[in-house]
């Protein structure tokens, strides 16, 4: 993962803490632009949108931070 990736997941989740999931969102997304196939960012976004009552859309990206990692026992 490169430190942009990880700067971006640092201040996301600082931002989740927080309760700023709107903002929280949107540092996800772009890390996720950076790394489309990784599994982490994937659950991070599906926290968001879960505490932002996007319950669709977060099982969507809990499901796909599955499928890239099946044995993920992050995903919420």
């Amino acid at each position: 993962m490169n430190e942009r990736v990880l700067d971006l997941i640092k201040k996301g989740n600082e931002l989740i803490k927080t309760e700023n999931y709107d903002d929280a969102l949107s540092y996800f997304e772009q890390a996720l632009i950076l790394e489309p196939n990784n599994a982490e960012l994937w659950n991070r976004k599906g926290v968001a949108l879960r505490s932002l009552g996007r319950y669709d859309e977060a099982l969507e990206c809990f499901n796909k931070s599955l499928s890239i990692e099946p044995r993920d026992n992050k995903a919420s």
